[in-house]
């Protein structure tokens, strides 16, 4: 008896071998066939899911066979790996699972094969998933959504196994908004913050042994944009200016959701556009497009010709229950323009006259003085222009550039070749006189300070006569208060060392700096420098000389010894 049993037994594998070979291989879409489970996890691979579940009222035989092998496997329970009708079963899966597997479903006149690939994994270090193994999952936003544990119908045994507890980020879900109900997950008031990475795990009992079973979810919270009110975007009842005859078009721009589509048409009066004015005023078909997930739509009025009639009324562009109007006025005289010409053409003379005196002020008034010299004649009953006041030397064998400037330089400019009348101390005080009563008196009857300033040289030092230098800066500031005309023969960087006075008179009004070499060029008055000395003179009426200059002989500024 055992040996026929025995003998049967092998006449089946032989057959089952033979028709499997003879099967046709059929996909299971979109690919179901695709599995994963986290090591040393049961696992249940259905072969008759929903889309390949054999008809109940056909006679068919179901065999499991690790791919590449002719024996099938095991129906004993006890096998870690064994068939249990239509199931495939691991108990645990361990990492030498993983390839793929044939499902083998025959009749008595088909066969076919579906391949099952298995991919045994383990999580990333650290962390409660693999970020390679997830189950997508996606829910709306502001919604009470839910989150379901996948693939657990084939251990659904309320004796074999315990309530689902739910992670996020590997965290117990305790928050009041996370409720669990039938073994899923309820989020309440669904947000964006929502997203991320779940894990729903329980436990399942077989044959005495316990299991985990988990699955790793990455959620992802899409939020839908809110249902558009119809909405007419334009007109928006208003009024525009067209010009009698003219021709006038205006687009009904009307946005609303995209499921939310409504009748647009132009009216006047509540009376469609083409059932008035003889086709002169036309309205034209209406376009949709969907920008955005939104419906926008269009529809043209044409009036070929603008009427006097058509002035003050309203037309009416109704969608749905919403309605806006535009209507037409004659335009208005428009002033905007000129006013705009005459604010541009303003601020073009205020920036001209702004640059012309920054660059040409003083060659203006200069030319403005030598214009206008009879009218310009000073009654004041001064003698001099200007006191000049400047360092002396306390050595006979230096060179002094301030008395080559002074001496020679100022009387040839200002007094030969401008006309002006100068007091220098030492060319023009009487031998013996007191110098404060000389100051005192000159200063009295001058319009102008002249001071000019050196930087102390290294082979000759220079004497500040302080008694006429306090004397002269005082009746100029305080008493008579004269204008004070700075000139420095050099470049001075430090004013640490000069006196209060000169401070102040440098900070307030400025310095005119020399950069002359006493040649006829550089004591002309037509240069810059001289230019910026004479409008800091007072005015003065052109002499002859002024006039009529004759050359001047550069031989007269060199540099002589004293």
């Amino acid at each position: 008896m055992a040996a026929a049993v025995f003998t049967c037994s092998i006449s089946l594998v032989f057959l089952s071998s033979v028709k499997a070979k003879e099967c046709v291989v059929h996909d299971v879409l979109p690919h179901p066939n695709l599995v994963s489970v986290l090591v040393g996890e049961p696992l249940a691979i259905d072969c008759l899911s929903d889309k390949t579940r054999a008809p109940q009222h056909m006679n068919f035989s179901l065999t499991w066979y690790k791919h590449g092998s002719k024996m099938p496997v095991a129906e004993v329970k006890y096998s870690r790996i064994h068939q249990q009708k239509s199931l495939l079963w691991f108990l645990p899966a361990t990492l030498e699972d993983t390839g793929s597997y044939e499902c083998v479903i025959w009749n008595l006149t088909s066969c076919n094969k579906m391949y099952f690939n298995l991919t045994v994994f383990k999580n990333t270090a650290g962390s409660c998933f693999n970020e390679n193994f997830l189950y997508a999952q996606e829910i709306p936003a502001s919604s009470g959504d839910k989150i379901v544990c996948p693939h657990l119908d084939s251990f659904r045994d309320e004796k074999s196994t315990s309530p689902i507890q739910w992670y996020k980020e590997c965290s117990l879900t305790e928050n009041e908004r996370f409720l669990t109900q039938n073994d899923d997950l309820v989020i309440v008031s669904v947000n964006v913050n929502d997203s991320g990475h779940y894990l729903c795990k329980m436990t399942y009992k077989y044959m005495g042994k316990e299991y985990n079973i988990s699955r790793n979810i990455n959620l992802t919270v899409t939020v839908i944009p809110p249902k558009r009110k119809t909405e007419i975007l334009y007109p928006n009842n208003n009024t525009i200016e067209v010009e009698l005859g003219s021709n006038v078009v205006v687009d009904c721009n009307v946005s609303s959701s995209k499921d939310n589509s409504v009748g647009i048409s132009w009216r006047v009066n509540n009376t469609l556009v083409d059932f008035l004015f003889m086709g002169r005023v036309q309205e034209g078909a209406q376009e949709d497009s969907f920008p955005d997930g939104y419906l926008f739509s269009r529809v043209r009025l044409n009036i070929t010709e603008v009427k006097q009639e058509d002035y003050g009324l309203q037309f009416v562009c109704r969608a749905g229950e919403v309605a806006a109007y535009i209507a037409l006025r004659r335009p208005v005289q428009n002033f905007q323009g000129y006013l705009i010409g005459g604010l541009l053409a303003s601020v073009f003379v205020i920036v001209v006259a702004v640059l012309i005196n920054k660059f040409f002020k003083i060659d203006i008034v200069l030319w403005y003085r030598k214009s206008c010299h009879p009218f310009l004649s000073i009654e004041d009953g001064k003698i001099y222009d200007a006191y000049v006041l400047y360092p002396k030397i306390n050595r006979v064998d230096c060179i002094s550039t301030p008395d080559n400037f002074v001496l020679k330089v100022l009387p040839e400019v200002l007094e030969r070749q401008c006309g002006y009348n100068l007091f220098i101390r030492g060319r023009d005080d009487l031998p013996g006189k007191a110098v404060v009563n000389v100051v005192d008196e000159t200063i009295q009857q001058s319009r102008r300070l002249i001071i000019v300033l050196a930087p102390e040289s290294s082979n000759c030092s220079l004497l500040e006569d302080i008694s006429e230098q306090q004397l002269a800066v005082y009746n100029a500031l305080i008493r008579d208060g004269i204008k004070v005309i700075l000139i420095e023969l050099d470049n001075i960087k430090d004013y640490m060392n000069m006196p209060e006075s000169i401070k102040y008179i440098k900070q307030k009004h400025g310095a005119i700096r020399w950069k002359g070499d006493f040649t006829e060029k550089s004591c002309s008055p037509k240069t810059k420098f001289w230019k910026n000395v004479r409008y800091q003179m007072p005015p003065r009426c052109p002499t002859s000389s002024e006039l009529h200059m004759p050359p001047v002989d550069s031989n007269t500024f060199q540099t002589t010894e004293r």
